[in-house]
């Protein structure tokens, strides 16, 4: 089992990783604090926090080998490689493939062939290892294949410290409008309460925790076992070819997932860019076209010891809800999440998204709001007609997260 090394790698972290880029007010009350830039751990983060900021971090870069139980089928050797700009933490370019079918009307995974997510490394040849097993394939059988970038992960500790209320409490407010905008939560398994929760990380809020995140990504991104999470992934589905596996046994005892959990839990949420007087405008312009029914800008975590999450008032711009998306769904569905739905994504940190949507198909920030559609729809349109210089400013408002 891997080793983590915590307070010795203080070090790594210089005093001027915590100097102000600008205030933001948090909490209930005026309690301004320090923003810190992009990687950088919470500003109010106490000396043991940044250790285990620190530790964490070292696992969330480490390239996983076939040794520490890589694979046999894998996408990535470290959570690193595919959240890297402009920080570590951050998203990149880097896409997975999904796929399905669908069968009399039913959304089919195709678990025979894998599963939904698309494995598309293996090991063979890696350390020296004769895995005869390939990367797996698209099959025939599928006909939905989607495409998913890599997302940041910054401040998503401020999201797991919402409490679930919040977010039941959002998708009434939002049914009570009646302007057909609604969305709703996502209840999944959360495999530590015993029951269902609410969902609110990945691109279909399907993962209820960070650290249920933690363990799944471990498992299909790298092909780490854990506890959460203790069953390979079958090559192409064919489970005989595990017999192969020269890391049979469960590959990571937890301490792993709590590393990258502990990483993610204190990384501070991306700063705010420079906000120019068009931005300012440009805010009151973005909702008026009704953008903010989704996109909402604030939200509060709960009470909680640790005065890092307590009652902090945050800027994700997003109310993580599932939305129907019509035609800009992907077309898998995972829990309750129809093909047409989509977690909101959230806004904060865009200007240092290089590409847009949850596939990556474009880097204008007007071709991403012209693709919306379904609830988004009339939103879309608002934006359509508004005037050159209206639609600016809400352009240099979106450029300015």
């Amino acid at each position: 089992m891997k080793r983590l090394v915590a307070i010795a790698l203080l070090c790594a972290l210089p005093p001027c990783a915590v100097v102000a880029q600008r205030v933001r007010a948090v909490g209930p009350g005026p309690r301004p604090v320090p923003v810190p830039p992009f990687g950088d751990p919470y500003a109010r983060s106490t000396v043991a926090e940044r250790a285990l900021f620190a530790a964490g971090k070292v696992e969330f870069e480490q390239r996983e080998s076939v040794e520490t139980g890589l694979g046999p089928v894998f996408n990535s050797l470290a959570c690193g490689e595919c959240h890297l700009a402009p920080a570590i933490g951050g998203g990149s370019e880097r896409r997975v493939t999904r796929i399905g079918t669908m069968n009399n009307g039913k959304f089919d995974p195709l678990t025979q062939f894998g599963g939904s997510l698309l494995q598309a490394r293996a090991i063979g040849g890696l350390d020296g290892v004769s895995f005869k097993y390939g990367p797996e394939l698209v099959p025939a059988a599928a006909t939905i294949v989607a495409l998913r970038r890599s997302t940041p992960v910054f401040g998503l500790g401020l999201i797991d410290a919402t409490p679930d209320a919040t977010f039941v409490a959002l998708a009434a407010e939002q049914a009570a409008r009646g302007d057909g905008t609604a969305g709703r939560v996502h209840m999944v398994d959360n495999a530590a309460a015993g029951t269902k929760t609410v969902g609110k990380f990945g691109w279909k809020a399907q993962n209820p925790t960070l650290f249920q995140f933690s363990g799944e990504a471990y498992l299909n991104e790298m092909g780490i076992t854990n506890p959460g999470f203790p069953n390979e992934n079958c090559p192409s589905g064919n489970c005989a070819e595990l017999e192969f596996n020269p890391r049979p046994s469960l590959n990571d005892g937890g301490e792993g997932v709590k590393a990258l959990t502990d990483y993610m839990t204190y990384l501070a949420p991306p700063p705010r860019g420079a906000v120019s007087a068009d931005a300012a405008a440009g805010e009151a312009v973005f909702n008026l076209a009704g953008c903010n029914a989704c996109h909402v800008a604030t939200l509060q975590t709960g009470a909680s010891a640790n005065p890092v999450f307590d009652r902090v008032t945050y800027h994700p711009y997003s109310d993580f809800l599932l939305h129907d998306m019509g035609a800009l769904g992907d077309g898998i569905e995972q829990g309750s999440a129809t093909g047409r739905e989509m977690r909101t994504a959230p806004l904060w940190g865009m200007r240092m998204v290089t590409t847009l949507l949850h596939d990556g198909r474009t880097t204008s920030v007007e071709e991403a709001i012209n693709a919306h559609d379904g609830q988004a729809r009339a939103a879309r349109d608002r934006f359509v007609a508004l005037s050159a210089a209206d639609r600016a400013k809400l352009l240099a408002f979106l450029k300015s997260l």
